[in-house]
């Protein structure tokens, strides 16, 4: 690097200036100012799956635009923070644009309040933030009496609707008068009030601001040069976007700004060559990489950049699942633990590595989502729980093939299913398959084991490993005895031991587990899990510990079903 000061990567820093002027890493994301300018669309809306970039980009989009100025209307020179980056490679045409405009930059991101009256309160004061950010306005001389009364109510947080529902609209008409050009606006995560307002319960009076709010601001404004807007989601246009149609949509199905959000693969490989992690590479594709934004194949962003900081102070470090700590996943938890037996199975298979093929609605709303089985699919692909490996047209329908990205999100619904699977054996009465043990009751024992398997979610290769697990955590949830796991006895390793805890009048249970592969193996892997208990004298170590009754189970499984066998 020649001597010059290795970049830092900072974690949650969103402002694009303050990253260049700290000498963080940025992933030069600038030829998507050049792609806006030549897309010529008055109001533009990109979804993309949270932490993959969307906030720093609208900041890089204010600080290349903006006519900044300082409290008392003093310019700031912005042009130096894109020196050597892409866009100032792309001639006159597009740096002509650059400081030329006065920028509106509103996040809604932090309207997160339990009740319609704190949300809107907060959106309130984000607005009032911006009106406080351009006040320099007011010692301009180009406003009228009735303008500037209304910018300084607004200012005041005056306690009338109307004027926070133009806000925008007014404080645009005033910026152009100031400058003398038109306005751009910049919305970042437009759809977390209305994704809160949703489980909170006060949707349609969040809808409604906001609808109002977007009506006069992208649609009868005068002094708009252009919008910006991001989210997860494609809210649908009747419930938001009503009437507005010079709005262009670019989701994670569109064929433009695939690599505008998250990184590509050659981004990924330039970093981990900077910070000397090349071996890396092929480690974090299997944990990161997979998802798919127009023809693009992308890397989860905060992700990468939370690996490569920790693994700059460990090489050791491990990958671990970053961008599922973000979010409570509550949508993978429902699915999981209210969704129905198909949805079950779904689940089950795209865990092991299969894909689903459903039709694709790219405009929902939150209310849609749990209309039906589709739209919760839907739902999982916008936002990144899964990502697209293909698409089938029948005449009518567009098909998306969906499947889960990588092994960070595979680690989010297995930790899902283990954590309800934890919880409902926990709230299941196991007695009777202990009591079934205790008598000797194979049909019992079986007709139990099988009927849990039926109603959880697997996901593994349905190994010996897997049912071993599987069976150690019904028995101890039953409760009332010890239970061991591969421990030495005899002349090997039984699968599982239960045994009271007093010897004295106590009993112990040796289980042996098979797999089959085919149903018709079962009874036949069975004798041979007995015959192995006899031949390698499994129960030796039990009888030197003092215990008198010994029970004996040859158990096999053939995927979701099993038959108990006893000596």
């Amino acid at each position: 690097m020649g001597g010059e000061e290795r970049k830092i990567i900072s974690i949650g820093m969103e402002d694009f200036k303050e990253i260049i002027n700290k000498n963080g890493y940025f992933v030069d994301k600038t030829r998507m100012l050049q792609q806006l300018l030549d897309s010529n669309s008055k109001v533009t809306l990109f979804t993309r799956p949270r932490r993959f970039g969307k906030t720093l980009n609208l900041s890089m989009i204010r600080r290349f635009f903006e006519d900044e100025r300082l409290a008392d209307g003093t310019p700031v020179d912005n042009r130096k923070l894109f020196d050597g980056l892409a866009i100032s490679r792309c001639g006159e045409k597009y740096l002509q644009h650059q400081q030329q405009h006065p920028v509106i930059s509103l996040s809604l991101k932090s309207a997160k309040q339990p009740d319609y009256e704190m949300a809107y309160g907060m959106l309130k004061k984000n607005i009032i933030e911006e009106f406080e950010r351009h006040a320099y306005v007011l010692d301009g001389g180009c406003l009228t009496e009735r303008e500037e009364t209304i910018f300084r109510r607004t200012l005041k947080m005056e306690d009338d609707v109307q004027l926070y529902i133009d806000a925008l609209k007014t404080l645009s008409g005033c910026l152009e008068k100031y400058h003398g050009k038109k306005c751009i606006i910049l919305i970042d995560e437009y759809d977390v009030p209305l994704e809160n307002a949703w489980f909170c319960g006060f949707y349609d009076e969040m809808t409604g601001f906001i609808r109002s709010l977007f009506e006069s601001a992208l649609k009868t404004n005068a002094s708009l040069e252009f919008a910006v807007i991001t989210g997860c989601l494609r809210i649908s246009r009747e419930s938001i976007f009503t009437g507005l149609n010079n709005l262009a949509v670019n989701t994670v199905l569109g064929p433009d700004f695939g690599d505008s959000f998250g990184f590509t693969d050659k981004e990924v490989e330039i970093m981990l060559k900077y910070y000397d992690r090349d071996e890396k590479l092929k480690e974090i594709r299997r944990w990161y990489d997979g998802y798919r934004f127009g023809d693009k194949e992308i890397y989860n962003p905060w992700s990468i950049l939370n690996y490569v900081k920790n693994a700059d102070y460990d090489p050791k470090m491990f990958p671990k699942a970053y961008w599922a700590n973000t979010s409570s996943n509550s949508i993978v938890k429902e699915l999981i633990e209210e969704g129905s037996d198909e949805i079950r199975s779904e689940i089950e298979a795209l865990i092991t590595g299969e894909y689903l093929e459903k039709p694709i609605h790219e405009e929902i709303t939150y209310g849609d989502i749990h209309e039906s089985e589709d739209n919760l699919w839907n739902f999982l692909y916008f936002t990144g729980y899964l990502t697209s490996c293909g698409t089938r047209y029948d005449g009518e329908t567009t098909f998306l093939k969906m499947r889960i990205p990588n092994t960070e999100i595979r680690t989010i619904y297995k930790n899902t299913v283990l954590t309800w699977f934890d919880k409902k054996i926990k709230n299941t009465d196991l007695k009777p398959l202990v009591r079934a043990v205790e008598e000797g009751e194979t049909e019992t024992m079986a007709d139990i084991i099988s009927g849990q398997l039926m109603e959880t979610i697997s996901f593994f290769d349905y190994g010996e490993s897997y049912y071993h697990g599987f069976l150690a955590g019904l028995l101890k949830a039953a409760g009332g005895y010890r239970v061991l796991s591969n421990r030495e006895s005899g002349e090997g390793r039984t699968d599982l031991v239960m045994k009271t805890k007093m010897i004295r009048n106590g009993k112990a249970v040796i289980f042996e587990i098979k797999t089959a592969k085919e149903f018709r193996e079962m009874e036949e892997k069975c004798r041979e899990a007995l015959m192995q208990i006899e031949d390698r004298k499994y129960e030796e170590e039990l009888r030197r510990e003092g215990y008198t009754e010994i029970l004996k189970y040859g158990i096999c499984f053939f995927r979701k079903e099993c038959i108990v066998m006893r000596n």
